[in-house]
């Protein structure tokens, strides 16, 4: 097994570049001209690649580890779902540790529109939305997580911890933006010498609907 792995890594494969892109329409161009056997010698090459970026992964040589999983991808078969997959995913976690997050997002993207059910690529890309404050994508993750291991304890953290972070983040927002309406607003009555303070929002409990005041002269109010 050592001397086939070793033979399909440095001798029996050609690469493009030292930064292989994917390009899957190249490859399928490729495998049109591609017997079934042939397809499978590629199949084999790039999983003694995979092997080789795993090893790479557990001594932390992660630049290394990206790069073989790029150049297994450039050889596995579109037609290997699975195969391609977990490629996309390891090469996400070799990302993760170059810092590399939203690529990384993006690998774990593109496991789960190969691997619809693959769990970890999907906690992978749940933690990494949390940690790029992508909030709402991040839930949406830990929940479909739930969905198919409802005693997954990150998933169930995340779907715990997320809601009112949320909702501060949004009230925030709010907050922010009625400030800026406040601003503009004050920008506009400047010139007939009035501002927002001279109108009150009163809702209306029984309908929502919101009311709007005329207040004359809205210092006096608070006296």
């Amino acid at each position: 097994r050592g001397g086939a792995g070793a033979a399909g890594e440095e001798e029996g494969v050609e690469f493009p570049s030292e930064q292989v892109q994917t390009d899957e329409e190249y490859l399928m161009e490729l495998e049109k001209q591609l017997s079934d056997e042939e397809k499978e010698v590629r199949r084999q090459q790039s999983l003694s690649l995979k092997d080789k970026g795993n090893q790479l992964f557990k001594d932390q040589d992660w630049c290394s580890a990206e790069r073989v999983y790029s150049e297994a991808l450039s050889l596995c078969p579109l037609s290997f779902n699975s195969d391609r997959a977990v490629l996309y995913s390891n090469r996400g976690a070799a990302r993760v540790h170059l810092g590399e997050k939203d690529k990384a997002i993006a690998d774990c993207t593109k496991a789960l529109e190969l691997k619809p059910d693959y769990l970890k690529a999907l906690l992978r890309r749940a933690e990494l939305y949390e940690q790029t404050d992508k909030l709402d994508e991040a839930l949406d993750d830990y929940k479909k997580v739930l969905e198919r291991d409802a005693h997954n304890s990150t998933a169930r953290g995340g779907a715990m911890r997320l809601p009112p972070l949320i909702h501060e983040r949004n009230e925030k927002l709010k907050e922010e933006m009625m400030s800026k309406l406040k601003d503009l607003g004050n920008m506009i009555l400047r010139p007939f010498g009035l501002s927002t303070n001279n109108f009150q929002l009163n809702q209306d409990q029984s309908t929502g609907a919101y009311n709007i005041n005329f207040v004359q002269n809205p210092n006096n109010n608070n006296r």
